[in-house]
Parts: C-alpha cells; structure tokens; sequence
C-alpha cells in the first residue's frame, strides 16, 4: 500500500460556489457538508425557504433546481454550482408568464390567494414550486394527478382541497377558462 493511499483525505474548509438563484447570478462560500437549505437560508438570507423535518419528509424546503422540485435539506449545497435554484420568492420571474412584472404574483400563487389556499402558510412555498413543476411537465393534470404530486408535501391546516382546488383553477385559467 503507498503513502498516499494509506494518508488520510483533505477536505477544505469552504469551497466557493456560483450559481443562480432566482434568476440572479449568486456567489456564496459553502463547508462540502453543508446543506443547500443552510446555503440558502443561513448564507445569502433566502429565508423563504423554510427548515421543516430536516429529513426530506415534508417538502416545506422545497426549492427547484434546474426546474425540478427538490429538497433543500437533504441536498447538499455544492451541488448547486453552475445551477438554477428557483425559490418561491423567484416563482412570476421563472415562469416568464404572460402579465406578470417584477414583483407581481405568478398565476398559482394568486389562485392560492384566491382560493384561501394558505392557512398558516408554512408549507406554501413548498406546495407552490411543486405545483409550479407538475404544470411545466404536464400542463393539464387530473385532480388525482395533482393530489399524486403534491403528496411529498405536507400540510397540518388546508386539509389539502383548497390547494388543489387552486391548481385546477390555475390550469383553468390557463386554458382559457375561468380566472384562477
């Protein structure tokens, strides 16, 4: 066996990341251990994600990476290099929808205003990125889809009607029905 195989590993301490969030080129400096949450949250104050279950049960620290809905407490930051992370906080900009502005609404989130969908609100970021990437792939989902798709999020207050009800409004809406 050679010394090197033998010597023990070196981490370092902090390894420098760029990515985009929401939209935005950012820089931030991460330990390889941690999480993408802790980037996030503790590093560049994006403190819309929300610390939930820290197990990957709950879905309250959801986030979108490259478009697709992930758990920010069980990927670890140094994944996010050269990547797109989406909060709710970026949601009308990524969508590019049509009459939305800077700091305007994205259609879901005004139909889960429109619906009451939120109670105490903890779990909406999370419910709203997971809708958000259910309609990017399939653009008119079933009431059973959408519920399907939701499921790795959870909610203690809504009892879940008034969420799903706001997607089907936001798909709606999108065909031309109803406003959500």
């Amino acid at each position: 066996m050679s010394a090197a195989a033998g010597a023990p590993r070196e981490w370092p301490d902090r390894v420098a990341l760029r990515f985009a969030l929401n939209g935005r080129a950012v820089d931030a400096w991460a330990a390889p251990h941690d999480t993408l949450l802790a980037v996030l949250r503790d590093t560049l104050g994006a403190t819309e994600v929300k610390y939930g279950c820290g197990e990957g049960v709950c879905g309250t620290c959801t986030v979108l990476l490259d478009g697709a809905p992930i758990n920010a407490c069980l990927t670890l930051g140094v994944h996010a290099q050269g990547r797109t992370i989406t909060t709710v906080r970026g949601l009308a900009a990524a969508a590019g929808a049509p009459g939305t502005a800077a700091g305007d609404m994205h259609p879901l989130q005004r139909a889960f205003v429109a619906h009451e969908a939120a109670q105490c609100g903890f779990c909406t970021p999370g419910m709203l990125l997971t809708a958000y990437a259910l309609l990017a792939d399939h653009p008119h989902p079933t009431r059973a889809e959408i519920r399907t798709a939701l499921g790795g999020n959870l909610c203690r207050c809504t009892g879940y009607t008034r969420i799903v009800d706001a997607v089907e409004a936001c798909v709606r809406a999108r065909q031309g029905g109803d406003r959500a």
